[in-house]
């Protein structure tokens, strides 16, 4: 089996959501002898956002920056390889200002490419990469769940759940640690219970 390790905050060390990864991966790798893993840091070494060249050159028009821009390119047909070859993907998620990081957003731009993800039908539009288990470690500095009054700006895990469904994965798991930046010991009580739902899928 493989599994695709994707971080993306900009903390480093101190990233809840990069500590709930490496709790994540460890347990899939006791759970999955000899598994395969691919590590990407999308905040330390970012794929490209998209632009109007990306799109001229998809679209086969020259471009005048063509050695810069066909090894962009190329980074992010890697990208999009690793995902596709992945059984297991673990995402870090942390939320930025009601969302997920750019850099997390670039990433998943170069996944979405029609034909390979997805492709539109006469019935709408179909997933190509189903089969696949995501789980994501969602960290928040406040509380955004279903039962709180601020459900409504969550636009970090409805936009994951929604975006990987679109591509046809209905195996989407969450690993939340909320209200991280509400000091110390409601830090360590979110990261306890979140280790704690990870022992108990393992």
């Amino acid at each position: 089996m493989k599994l695709l390790h994707v971080d993306s905050s900009i903390l480093g060390p101190g990233s809840v959501s990069r500590a709930l990864t490496a709790d994540i991966v460890a347990a899939e790798r006791r759970r999955h002898p000899g598994l395969a893993v691919v590590y990407r840091d999308v905040a330390a070494a970012p794929v490209g956002h998209l632009s109007g060249a990306h799109l001229a050159a998809f679209q086969g028009a020259a471009a005048p920056d063509a050695p810069a821009l066909q090894a962009d390119i190329a980074a992010g047909q890697q990208a999009l390889e690793e995902f596709l070859a992945a059984d297991i993907v673990v995402v870090g998620a942390p939320m930025y200002n009601f969302s997920i990081p750019s850099q997390l957003k670039a990433w998943i731009d170069r996944l979405a490419v029609a034909g390979k993800t997805f492709r539109y039908t006469a019935e709408g539009p179909q997933g190509l990469a189903g089969g696949k288990k995501v789980i994501v470690a969602s960290s928040r500095g406040g509380f955004y769940g279903p039962d709180t009054q601020a459900a409504f700006l969550d636009h970090q895990e409805t936009y994951l759940r929604g975006v990987f469904g679109f591509f046809g994965i209905a195996d989407v798991t969450f690993i939340r640690a909320e209200g991280v930046a509400l000091g110390p010991e409601q830090r360590e009580k979110a990261l306890e219970a979140a280790r704690s739902e990870i022992a108990a899928a393992a």
